[in-house]
């Protein structure tokens, strides 16, 4: 009888070991600088409580803007209050499948890439003993598809977001800022509307696509889901792009540091004051 031969056996074990000859470890760098930056912009903005609103341009940070909606009910609030809904869009991020792979190898080296040795000594020897998302924080993980419920109200008003940008005292109208918005919002739809657990609310459960028409409905709807589901990984870095410049955007404008080009032929840097809200 032939034999098989083994794959070979790395002799020497620990972090970063790994026989593999390409630059695994970009992917790792580019998830830390990008969500590190993000995060940092991101808390800041939120916790800056100003120029987050100009003319018929609202950011994605702070909306829906639950202060705004009912003053009576948060009158004793004195922070921002982009923290009243930050947890919906954190949530569904922070539990999203594809950014669970993408951290869990960018920042607990769990494992580093494939085929790549995970730490076995040092601060990161923990991130070795993973044992799935059973134990607390990673039980959390499971809330998810809550989340996305969540996250599928952002969309809508995202969208009345887009509506608003093209209406300025009472003039309809399009702006740099109403198609940044716009941008926003279809990135934004793209990758909720990816996700794998609306994939699964879709088509899951079902013992036969063909059972009844029900199920026949379901089976098209999860298919046609399927493919938005396998470009799931762009939408979630796009997104994550379009929305910090659609903020950024607004809030430059406020500020009055630059000038927003629209049919309504306004000069933002002198009309609009500059307050940002």
């Amino acid at each position: 009888m032939a034999e098989l031969n083994a794959a070979p056996v790395l002799k020497t074990q620990g972090f970063g070991i790994t026989d593999r000859k390409d630059a695994w470890w970009w992917e790792q760098v580019f998830t830390i600088v990008v969500m590190g930056l993000f995060t940092i912009y991101a808390t800041w903005a939120a916790a800056a409580n100003a120029y987050f609103e100009v003319g018929p341009y609202f950011s994605p940070f702070y909306s829906p803007n639950l202060k705004a909606m009912f003053p009576e009910a948060f009158s004793w609030m004195s922070f921002s209050p982009a923290f009243l809904i930050l947890w919906a869009p954190l949530g569904f991020r922070g539990t999203c499948y594809f950014y669970r792979r993408t951290y869990y190898r960018a920042i607990f080296n769990d494992p580093p890439a494939c085929a790549v040795d995970k730490p076995k000594v040092g601060l990161l020897r923990w991130a070795a003993d993973y044992t799935g998302e059973t134990l607390f924080p990673f039980v959390l993980q499971n809330f998810h598809r809550y989340f996305m419920y969540a996250a599928l109200v952002l969309v809508v008003f995202h969208w009345k977001h887009v509506w608003d940008s093209m209406f300025y005292k009472g003039q309809f109208g399009v702006g740099v800022g109403s198609l940044v918005i716009l941008l926003d919002a279809v990135l934004l739809s793209l990758y909720v509307f990816s996700c794998h657990s609306l994939r699964h609310l879709l088509g899951g459960k079902l013992n036969n696509f063909m059972a009844n028409i029900f199920s026949k409905f379901r089976f098209s709807l999860w298919e046609g889901q399927t493919v938005l589901n396998g470009q799931h990984w762009f939408y979630a870095w796009a997104s994550l792009f379009t929305v910090g410049l659609c903020d950024l955007y607004i809030r430059l404008t406020a500020m009055g540091v630059i000038k927003d080009w629209n049919t309504w032929g306004i000069d933002w840097l002198t009309v609009l004051p500059a307050t940002g809200h």
